[in-house]
């Protein structure tokens, strides 16, 4: 899904500002659904509001740089609804803890520990807040994609606690094998 999308999905819900779509995209409803960086957010919001699709208005602060504040135009809702009308993509997982544990075998034993202590602590405090949002949810749709985000974090850590000797276990063994033995000849 295209970022201009996105930003007309959080406009949906209400009036933002580009700073506020990037936060729900990285700790809010949408953070376990999709990424988008400031980066292609304000290009995306610019040629939203060049389509007049969105309207921004300066939204003034006390001793700080006026706001822009993004608002959906009727022609706004009616792109948004078509497009989340579409096929969509599939989805993708990613995640740099499961590219380094592919390399188990390379790291020393207590790092692989590390890590993965660091991962279930993560999906820990991931599943903690997205229950804590399903109490704030406002519609049906939110609740589901809050309570299946919570669902997926506990069966992660459920996954990492009962798993984790798979790569504990394999940790060290090429970092042993492959330290050169020095002869005293």
């Amino acid at each position: 899904m295209d970022v201009r999308t996105l930003c007309l999905g959080v406009l949906h819900l209400g009036d933002a500002t580009g700073y506020e779509i990037r936060k729900m995209f990285e700790e809010g409803l949408f953070s376990h659904c999709l990424e988008a960086s400031f980066g292609s957010i304000y290009p995306a919001l610019s040629k939203l509001a060049e389509d007049e699709l969105v309207i921004c208005r300066d939204e003034r602060q006390s001793g700080r740089p006026d706001k822009k504040v993004y608002s959906l135009t009727e022609e706004g809702r009616a792109d948004f609804k078509q497009a989340i009308l579409q096929d969509l993509a599939e989805d993708k997982y990613r995640s740099e803890f499961l590219f380094v544990s592919v390399f188990a075998d390379l790291l020393p034993q207590r790092r692989m520990s590390e890590l993965v202590d660091r991962q279930i602590a993560r999906m820990k405090l991931m599943a903690e807040e997205t229950a804590n949002s399903i109490a704030e949810s406002d519609t049906a749709g939110m609740r589901f994609v809050n309570g299946f985000g919570q669902i997926m974090y506990e069966a992660a850590i459920k996954y990492l606690q009962e798993n984790r000797h798979l790569i504990e276990k394999d940790a060290d063994r090429k970092v042993q094998r492959t330290t050169p033995v020095l002869s005293h000849t």
